[in-house]
């Protein structure tokens, strides 16, 4: 594992599990968990994406595929609602902190702000990390009433413009299932 800026990379998974107190016995609970489909405005499919609860924080494992070569910001959104063409239905970026944008930012950076996807020649990508303490439900979870979203940029976040660092328009969007 190693940390980039707030970020934890990881290079395996983390446990399936976690310690539990129920009547003063512990137990392994399972640990919340959802999936996303990330799909174009034409509806073709573009990735998928794994969010898990740890220990940690929230692991995000993503595959992008058929995407342009390149970095490409990535953000978790405040509304589960992926509509066509552009995805401003998936609202803002996912800010349960209050932050700014970016992690150089001074005054950022919030839960929503990820790494960058790089994409391969061959318009594939992979990442895998942790927001620290972030969460999928509960106070401050990312999955409230209107749910969330996981969302790819045209072009790289720049880590410091609030208030999507400067990635340009949405090309990919996927509505955070719970499984």
């Amino acid at each position: 594992m190693m940390t980039v800026g707030r970020f934890m990379v990881m290079a395996a998974l983390v446990a399936p599990g976690m310690l539990a107190m129920e009547s003063g016995v512990q137990a392994v609970a399972p640990l919340a968990r959802a999936n996303v489909m990330l799909s174009g405005p034409d509806g073709r499919e573009l990735g998928d994406a794994v969010l898990r609860e740890t220990s940690a924080g929230l692991q995000v494992s993503v595959r992008g595929r058929g995407l342009p070569p390149g970095p490409h910001g990535l953000h978790l959104h405040m509304v589960g609602r992926c509509l066509a063409p552009d995805f401003a239905s998936a609202g803002g970026h996912w800010n349960p902190t209050g932050h700014a944008h970016g992690r150089d930012n001074p005054k950022g950076a919030h839960a929503g702000d990820l790494p960058n996807l790089i994409v391969g020649p061959k318009g594939r990508g992979t990442l895998r990390f942790v927001i620290a303490g972030a969460r999928l439900s509960g106070p401050g979870g990312l999955l409230d009433d209107d749910g969330g979203a996981l969302v790819i940029h045209a072009g790289a976040d720049d880590y410091r413009t609030d208030p999507s660092g400067n990635s340009g328009g949405r090309i990919a969007c996927g509505v955070v299932q719970p499984k």
